[in-house]
């Protein structure tokens, strides 16, 4: 029973060694002042000057406009593919619809997919579409923190840096190397990667099957690495092409975490603040744990009613107990536990199992992480929406004393905490508001294939996946239909862009601030007492938002769980 604990401390232990060294990678990407031969030739092709200083309004029309084109892109690539080569099956191009749906999903980082890959993309779309805007959204993500720290760190001033410069660094010196040395990676350990599009086997019954393939490792690294989690399979990292091997799920976990963690070290060295950096660090870790812990006792307890149903639940030689409905064998409960507290803590969305099969109480993590949206999070945005919690936690902690609060030496005032408020509840009032209108609207339930709380459930958790650009689905929902579709896709976009735009003109107005020295009545935040109320904020806050709609699903699941063993 101890060793799935072991395993959970030796993952964590060395995200937390490789966070120091990335961190500091990243922390020199966003502050050195020297431009590689690379780096220039891409400013003169894209006619930027690397010279120029943005403010806030400047650097988010900057980032607006890229991601506009990019997604347009995407969509006509989407739109075409039955013209375009490396097409032997002559697979269909997308309708405009789903087309829509998916290139919102991928350059908002959130690889929602509303259709299986090898079935309804050629090599070539997975390849110029796909990838493509996994690179593009990964490196808006954290180009923009970058933008966001430095806004934090200057003092009367009124730029933040270069939006085309940390884009084009984050690409050429974070991104495509890492992707590069993690996708040989997995070539090594099997991940196919070839231009051919299928291979004929012949069984040891002596039956034909048709094995799909493509260019899945460059795919898989910066799936996971820029926590996208859009597969090349339906099956996604459950499907022995995507994830081969007990050494590859384990480096998917630590690629899914290695920048969004790194980014706390990031963010403290270029505040000249580690404590600070490392008291974000240790947020993420107490929540990511408590989530890890929820849902691995979830699954590992199981429940009387699939005893009944005559499902073996006890722990053997042969079989790990628990919960194994949806779960690969090879993974068992606890490799999937911390799979999906990590796809979902990160925004990734990738699965090695069904999350649709997760216990009512296991399936409270992967909810609760999407809906804060700040353990660790997504590339970038994940620590912007942590120092939201954290100006938050400042505010409410100088209202108690009677003193205007202070948070990296800025005062924080009214502008600032109408401007975090706006972020804060623009990502449930996305997800509750179509949420609620997908329960009105008259066809949506034909999408359903289970009814009552469970059903509602899978509503809940499209769109808060959609919201926190996570990407991963209750799959019991087919959502490939024209209204899920349209309105999956406008909360992606609005779930990125609500919230992100507002925290950076929370930057641009902190970095016009000038610096005031610390006082006998300044709250310090680089401490173990912020760390708690930090934790605390998050969880208050979140769960009085999101408590409605938990309850109405998960938590009546778990009651009805419950009654049923009572009356059995």
């Amino acid at each position: 029973m101890w060793l799935p604990w072991m395993e959970f401390a030796v993952v964590l232990t060395v995200m937390a060694m490789l966070t120091v060294p990335m961190g500091q990678w990243l922390a020199r990407c966003f502050t050195s002042e020297h431009h590689t031969w690379l780096e220039r030739l891409t400013y003169g092709t894209l006619g930027v000057n690397p010279q120029e200083q943005m403010g806030w309004q400047r650097y988010g029309a900057a980032l607006l406009l890229s991601n506009a084109v990019m997604m347009l892109l995407g969509y006509l690539i989407l739109r075409t593919q039955d013209w375009l080569p490396l097409n032997p099956l002559e697979i269909a191009a997308q309708p405009p619809h789903l087309a829509f749906n998916t290139a919102a999903s991928f350059i908002t980082n959130t690889n929602w997919q509303a259709y299986a890959g090898e079935s309804s993309l050629t090599n070539a779309t997975q390849m110029a579409a796909i990838t493509f805007l996994m690179f593009a959204g990964a490196t808006t993500g954290v180009a923009v923190c970058g933008g966001f720290v430095r806004g934090l760190a200057r003092s009367s001033s009124l730029n933040m840096g270069n939006y085309w410069v940390d884009y084009v660094r984050v690409l050429w010196r974070v991104l495509l190397p890492l992707s590069l040395l993690v996708a040989l990676f997995y070539v090594w350990q099997g991940i196919p990667q070839t231009l051919n599009t299928q291979t004929l086997a012949t069984t040891v019954e002596g039956a034909h099957q048709q094995l799909m393939m493509g260019p899945v490792a460059s795919l898989e690294s910066i799936k996971h690495l820029g926590t996208n989690g859009g597969g090349f399979f339906s099956m996604n990292a459950a499907h022995p092409f995507e994830n081969p091997t007990p050494l590859t799920n384990l480096v998917h976990i630590l690629s899914m975490l290695l920048i969004p963690a790194s980014l706390t070290y990031a963010f403290g060295s270029m505040l000249l603040q580690r404590r600070q950096g490392w008291v974000f660090f240790g947020a993420c870790l107490v929540l990511f744990v408590g989530f890890l812990s929820l849902v691995f006792t979830a699954e590992q307890g199981g429940s009387q009613l699939l005893a009944r149903a005559g499902a073996d639940q006890q722990a053997s030689v042969t079989q790990p107990g628990g919960n194994m409905e949806g779960k690969e064998l090879r993974f068992g409960i606890a490799d999937t536990a911390l799979f999906v507290t990590t796809t979902t803590a990160a925004t990734t969305g990738s699965v090695n199992a069904m999350h649709d099969s997760l216990t009512p109480l296991g399936s409270i993590t992967p909810l609760a992480l999407m809906m804060l949206n700040c353990v660790f999070g997504g590339d970038g945005v994940g620590l912007i929406n942590l120092t939201q919690y954290a100006i938050l936690t400042v505010f409410l902690a100088g209202m108690m004393i009677g003193r205007t609060p202070e948070f990296l030496g800025k005062k924080i005032e009214v502008r600032e905490i109408k401007l975090v408020m706006l972020s804060v509840l623009a990502h449930p009032a996305v997800i509750l508001g179509f949420t609620a209108l997908a329960a009105l609207w008259p066809d949506a339930s034909a999408s359903l294939n289970n009814h009552g709380p469970h059903g509602f459930s899978e509503i809940l958790y499209a769109y808060a996946s959609a919201a926190a650009n996570n990407g991963s689905a209750f799959a019991g929902l087919n959502a490939n239909t024209p209204f899920f579709n349209t309105t999956i896709g406008l909360a992606m976009i609005a779930g990125r862009f609500l919230t992100l735009l507002p925290l950076l003109a929370v930057a641009g107005s902190m970095a016009a601030k000038a610096t005031v020295p610390a006082g006998p009545g300044t709250f310090p935040t680089a401490t173990p007492l912020f760390m708690g109320l930090l934790v605390f904020v998050v969880l208050v806050v979140g769960g009085l938002t999101f408590l409605p709609a938990l309850a109405l699903g998960p938590v009546i699941e778990h009651l009805q769980m419950l009654v049923g063993q009572l009356y059995a």
